[in-house]
């Protein structure tokens, strides 16, 4: 039983813990589902890899607050986010659009990667096809050159 308990208390301790307070949550349930669906997607700028639903810095809260304060006056879900972005700047979307300069950065890393995997497969195949180094000995002006040396 007890095993039970901290199973429990391991799963409890380990699900994300929202930081939405109460004086935060709107009466219509429906405009909070959208409220917890934007702020979801949106970075805290404070906590850098945190949605504003899970951080409980003040500007967090704040974020929040401007979200429903947008939705009650009639905003949509995207009226809402374009709000944000533009007052926060791009930085603020947890998942950066894929269009414009951004486009760059959804398309570096796989185009780098092939590149490296080919790169790779180039300097194999060269060093595969490569002439051994000659296994031959010093010629004899480098005996003596040699010989010189390690008498000194």
């Amino acid at each position: 039983m007890f095993r039970l308990f901290l199973a429990a208390l391991a799963l409890a301790l380990a699900s994300p813990s929202w930081a939405v307070q109460p004086d935060e949550i709107l009466d219509d349930p429906v405009l909070e589902s959208r409220a917890r669906d934007i702020s979801a997607g949106l970075r805290c700028l404070v906590c850098r890899n945190e949605s504003i639903d899970e951080s409980n810095a003040e500007l967090a809260r704040d974020m929040r607050l401007l979200v429903r304060e947008r939705l009650v006056e009639g905003d949509s879900n995207t009226e809402v986010m374009s709000f944000i972005v533009e007052r926060y700047g791009e930085y603020v979307l947890l998942r950066p659009t894929t269009d414009g300069a951004n486009i760059i950065l959804w398309v570096a890393a796989p185009v780098l990667f092939l590149i490296s995997i080919l790169s790779a497969g180039l300097y194999l195949r060269r060093r595969e096809n490569a002439p051994e180094p000659s296994k031959g000995g010093l010629s004899a002006e480098e005996e003596k050159r040699l010989k010189e040396l390690l008498d000194d």
